[in-house]
């Protein structure tokens, strides 16, 4: 999927760095949306990431960035601040806004959410706001700080363990959180806000959410994550957040539809385990339809098609590709799972292979390499022996004889 790596200064000059997720050929971009991370946390945090790509993959590019201090931005944690996060918020919609286009969207994961809750006051472009296991006020990270307010008032800073990591704070940012104590700016937000949380947080309770939605004015809606853990460490909830932002979003965003509606207005009978295309009208789109499932497809890249459908829908090779990539994803996860592999994330690649110029030998559309990037604390003989058995899969080892796969490791 494509990212593109971002930094833009904030508003003391320092560097943020930045990822944005945007969507994969084939998809249009629907909008943008801007998420904040949790507190001490980072751009690259198992649930921002994947939450952005799948975002991504149903057309909102999502920008994901390290707050100030953080990751790979610039500047010193001590000196930050709560207000100094919604800055940083504030001036990653304005990069957004000048190089790409202005987010619509904001999503703030835990204190992240309470950032998203201010900052929206500062971003009147924005057209909806979504939290995710978020305090109702920034106060409420005050508690992590209690065996050290004694030491900030003589000495003016001190050094506080938040997991697994120390930070240093200083007092000022204590002093800070009393300026954000109450959810009334809540009230005065006027847009539509979604809140997910589970009831099963032991970091933020689910009485913060109750605070939020109280304080909120409708249109607003509540989303119970059940058996969810608050940094949404299971990949499934992640895709789950993302999947509910999208049919939320597009009520109030007027997103586009991803895919065509069949032109009979009701998905046609197609018996199981058999599939069905037919044309579209004279869109130049195909309707592909299972027993259950119904997609899209343009006309194939090497045929004229009407202006604008190979916007709406992938041609029929890149679904080729497309599903050898999920069929190889799924089969490297299986196969990690199955040798208690320290797999924890990956990502599939594919590309057509293309002869020198000059080369004597035609262009072959069916040979591809396949890159693995693969995220997790595994050796290289694990990594080795996963590249290795992609042939292994079932739909590519029914398709090998016509189709060349070179696979390398990505790192």
């Amino acid at each position: 999927m494509p990212r593109i790596k971002l930094e833009f200064p904030n508003q003391h000059g320092h560097r943020l760095a930045g990822l944005l997720e945007t969507p994969p050929p084939g998809v249009a971009t629907r909008g943008y949306g801007l998420f904040a991370h949790c507190f001490t946390c980072g751009k690259d945090m198992a649930a921002a990431s994947r939450i952005s790509r799948a975002l991504a993959a149903r057309g909102i590019g999502v920008l994901r960035f390290d707050f100030t201090g953080l990751g790979n931005s610039d500047g010193d944690f001590a000196n930050t601040s709560f207000s100094s996060n919604v800055a940083d918020l504030v001036a990653a919609a304005e990069m957004l806004a000048r190089d790409f286009a202005a987010p619509r969207l904001l999503i703030g994961h835990s204190l992240g959410g309470a950032a998203v809750l201010v900052a929206a006051h500062q971003l009147p472009q924005v057209e909806a706001l979504v939290t995710i296991g978020s305090p109702a006020t920034a106060t409420h990270v005050r508690h992590l700080f209690s065996q050290v307010e004694s030491e900030l008032s003589t000495q003016g800073e001190a050094e506080v363990r938040i997991g697994l990591r120390r930070f240093r704070i200083k007092q000022q940012f204590l002093e800070d959180l009393e300026q954000h104590a109450t959810p009334q700016h809540i009230g005065r937000l006027r847009r539509p806000l979604l809140l997910f949380h589970s009831p099963f947080d032991e970091v933020v309770e689910i009485s913060e959410a109750f605070a939020i939605y109280q304080a909120a004015k409708h249109p607003k809606s509540f989303i119970s994550l059940d058996r969810a853990d608050h940094l949404l460490t299971h990949a499934a909830d992640a895709v789950y957040v993302a999947e509910t932002i999208v049919a939320w979003a597009s009520r109030y965003l007027g997103l586009l539809p991803s895919t065509a509606e069949p032109s009979q207005g009701s998905m046609p009978a197609v018996a199981p385990g058999e599939v069905l295309a037919c044309e579209l009208g004279d869109s130049g789109l195909l309707g592909l339809y299972s027993d259950r499932h119904q997609l899209t497809a343009a006309a194939p890249s090497a045929h004229a098609a009407p202006s604008g459908s190979s916007e709406l829908a992938p041609p029929p090779e890149q679904l080729l590709r497309m599903a050898l990539a999920a069929e190889i994803a799924h089969w490297v996860r299986q196969l990690a799972t199955t040798e208690s592999w320290a797999l924890d994330d990956v990502e599939v690649c594919l590309e057509p292979l293309h002869q020198p110029a000059g080369s004597s030998v035609s262009p072959s559309p069916e040979a591809l390499r396949v890159r693995l990037h693969l995220v997790g604390a595994l050796s290289e003989t694990a990594r080795q022996a996963l590249c290795d058995r992609v042939h292994e899969a079932p739909l590519v080892a029914a398709v090998q004889s016509s189709l060349r796969l070179r696979v390398q490791l990505q790192e």
